[in-house]
């Protein structure tokens, strides 16, 4: 994926849908636990060094699986490579679900179905399109046809 440094930058400086200090732990051998400032922005995982503006990384939350590795923690892979995890510790097992939460609803592909699901359900109850004001309920984008089992 291409992406502008600058803009990745400017991104992870807009306020957070969720923000915290965690222990993160990288996906290569012999990685050890470091306490980072992760920050969750639309779709984009951003994680920082505790004394530092800029961050160190960012994981794009697509295609991915967010999944509990104990009471407290929890992984991120991504399905091209799904050995490849990313650990984070929490401070407690209410914090680990609500960030396991969040990081499955920021994906693109969640947002696109939740939408179309509203989208049909209005129209059932007022008869009209939802999007038709905005001229854009023709798009494929939202049309359930484009939705995968």
């Amino acid at each position: 994926m291409r992406y502008n440094e600058k803009e990745l930058q400017a991104l992870s400086r807009q306020p957070a849908e969720m923000a915290a200090e965690l222990g993160m732990r990288g996906p290569k051998k012999g990685s050890v636990v470091k306490r980072r400032l992760v920050k969750l922005v639309v779709n984009f995982l951003f994680y920082f060094r505790t004394d530092e503006a800029e961050p160190v990384g960012a994981l794009l939350l697509e295609h991915c699986r967010v999944a509990q590795e104990e009471p407290s923690g929890f992984s991120i892979s991504f399905l091209e490579d799904p050995e490849r995890k990313y650990h984070f510790e929490c401070c407690s097992e209410e914090q680990c679900q609500e960030w396991m939460a969040a990081l499955r609803r920021a994906s693109y592909e969640f947002m696109r179905r939740s939408l179309i699901f509203y989208r049909n359900e209005i129209q059932k109850v007022t008869g009209k399109d939802p999007l038709e004001q905005f001229g854009i309920s023709e798009e494929t984008r939202f049309q359930l046809s484009g939705l995968k089992a």
